[in-house]
């Protein structure tokens, strides 16, 4: 085989040009250069959902995020999933961060999470004109939805554990408990109180918050274990987000309430 020492230079050379003028990776934060991809299940109004039109997506979760990237020079991708499916995408590396993730002690054995973005806490919820008066998570002999494998599951499951009898109902989407709430299929709902009173808070709502608990949940963004690097880059963002008040401006959009600012405090 012949050798072409001509040739060999210029592709030499080349390849020395193109590996200086290629563009310089965001230090290795994100599985895509440039990108920040997040994991969400859309559906879930008011932190991720699509606007009436079905294109526009839109929610606490997407505004802050897309602002969050911005502050890291990246662009943002969204690849909606299943919820049950949405903390082994993080593992499989088929998203940067999953989003609307309660920090629980179990979950941080196996994911990273950021500092907690906002505040929440369960409630029941039934039809406006129902004759049930519940002043206290004492559910006994109705009928109670949930969506599953949602911190709304286990606070359901640990009133089970009082020796209350009652009818539990599991749903992939809250939008379906909803529905089946206001069909007379259910009696109440445990949910959280950002959906809560998002849906109880429009106008000519048929629904009512009858209880709430205290605020004893925290949300965060949820990495791979051992995304160090990219789970500071975020805590530093979320803390500049905070000062220059743009976390208590998309809370007040989305809830019109602040539920972001007691964490700083």
């Amino acid at each position: 085989m012949k050798f072409n020492l001509t040739a060999f230079v210029f592709l030499f050379l080349s390849a020395l040009t193109l590996s200086f003028c290629a563009k310089p990776k965001q230090g290795g934060l994100t599985i895509e250069d440039g990108v920040l991809s997040i994991g969400v299940e859309i559906g879930y109004p008011p932190m991720e959902y699509y606007e009436s039109d079905s294109l526009t997506l839109t929610g606490f979760d997407i505004e802050l995020t897309k602002v969050l990237a911005e502050k890291l020079g990246l662009h943002v991708k969204y690849i909606d999933t299943s919820w049950d499916g949405i903390l082994p995408g993080l593992s499989a590396d088929r998203y940067d961060i999953a989003v609307n993730i309660t920090i629980l002690s179990e979950r941080q054995k196996r994911y990273n999470f950021t500092k907690p973005y906002i505040d929440s806490s369960m409630t029941i919820v039934t039809l406006e004109d129902s004759p049930l008066k519940i002043e206290r998570p004492d559910i006994a002999g109705l009928r109670a939805g949930y969506q599953g494998d949602t911190t709304a599951q286990y606070f359901t499951e640990r009133l089970r554990e009082r020796s209350l009898t009652f009818s539990s109902f599991s749903y992939d989407k809250i939008i379906n408990c909803f529905d089946d709430l206001k069909l007379g299929r259910l009696d109440l709902i445990v949910v959280d109180n950002i959906a809560a009173f998002y849906y109880a808070g429009k106008e000519n709502s048929p629904f009512e918050v009858v209880w709430q608990g205290s605020s004893d949940e925290y949300i965060g963004l949820c990495l791979k274990k051992g995304n160090d690097a990219l789970t500071a880059a975020l805590d530093k963002a979320l803390d500049e987000l905070f000062a220059d008040g743009v976390l208590a401006e998309i809370s007040q959009k989305f809830f019109n309430r602040d539920l972001v600012s007691s964490l700083w405090e």
